[in-house]
């Protein structure tokens, strides 16, 4: 018998024969950047620790400094560690849901073609590019000078309790600057949900209403807490929208109310470089406070991407 031969197979053989090399060079070209970006993130890194390593202790860790905090025997960063801690949190507690709550207006309920809706998102992409030194002082003017002072006026504080800067104050500010974050992340997680889940939930008898609340947003909740990462990585190292609203440069005592003003990791390496009496002897504070910073943003972003997994893997479970 003779063998009959598809055409079809054996051009599919042809092609995956030959050797692809713009295929090659571009794949390469990729990998490369990325091990190049992997290269430099490794030297930085490594450079922040090694000089970092005279500085870094336990007392130094654990340690409320003294007012003279630019001797290596007598410094500390434990108020630093907690003011930056506290105003992270309290700014992710303010614009996760502020963001969500924009994102799930502008993708489920706004209509594309309409004026206020092509204006809110102008104003998030033009929010999105103003510098951070801007949003500090936005937050002077508006959250201490107005917001506050009319506060202790209405309360009859003798003297300013909320007009001042304060935690609070520094952590809205913040909360400003990232809700673009939040908003982008969110409404690109909302629009990859397929709209068959929201066709089949309104089939049911389901409101919209619960249809975004009990289908919508439990599937796009990976993608919230991405937008939540990206906000905390930003907010993390910034100090210009922080220095008029809340940070100081010296506290003997860790903040304990929502009006204290704290001290800062960020706004202490500032210090550190640009007010010390002796450069050579403050460098390995200066590298160990970085190196402590560091670490914290990656801790903050890491129990964030811990319950990210596990927010995945349940709905892995559950569909």
């Amino acid at each position: 018998m003779t063998e009959i031969r598809n055409p079809k197979s054996e051009i599919r053989n042809f092609k995956s024969a030959r050797f692809d090399f713009a295929s090659f060079f571009f794949s390469g070209l990729t990998g490369l950047a990325t091990l190049i970006i992997l290269a430099i993130l490794g030297v930085i890194l490594l450079n922040i620790g090694l000089n970092a390593l005279p500085g870094l202790s336990w007392r130094f860790i654990s340690t409320i400094p003294k007012k003279d905090f630019f001797d290596i025997e007598t410094t500390g960063v434990l108020p630093m560690i907690v003011g930056t801690t506290f105003r992270v949190l309290g700014m992710t507690i303010f614009v996760i849901p502020i963001g969500v709550i924009t994102a799930i207006y502008l993708t489920e309920y706004a209509p594309n073609t309409s004026l206020v809706t092509r204006i809110i998102r102008a104003a998030v992409n033009n929010l999105a590019g103003v510098p951070s030194i801007v949003f500090g002082l936005f937050g002077l003017g508006f959250f201490i000078n107005f917001i506050g002072k009319n506060l202790d006026a209405l309360m009859h504080n003798p003297e300013p309790v909320w007009g001042q800067p304060a935690l609070i104050w520094a952590s809205l500010t913040l909360a400003v600057m990232t809700l673009p974050v939040v908003i982008v992340a969110t409404e690109e997680s909302l629009k990859a949900i397929p709209q068959g889940l929201r066709e089949a939930s309104l089939a049911l008898g389901a409101t919209k209403l619960e249809t975004i609340l009990k289908v919508v947003l439990p599937q796009a909740l990976p993608g919230i807490m991405t937008g939540g990462i990206l906000a905390v990585s930003r907010a993390g190292g910034e100090v210009a929208p922080i220095l008029f609203t809340g940070v100081a440069y010296y506290m003997a005592s860790l903040p304990h109310k929502v009006t204290d003003q704290f001290m800062d990791l960020g706004y202490h390496v500032f210090v550190l470089s640009t007010q010390s009496p002796n450069i050579e002897q403050t460098r390995p504070i200066l590298y160990a406070t970085v190196f402590v910073l560091l670490v914290l943003t990656f801790a903050l972003n890491f129990v964030a991407i811990l319950i990210r997994a596990r927010v995945r893997k349940k709905l892995r479970a559950l569909g």
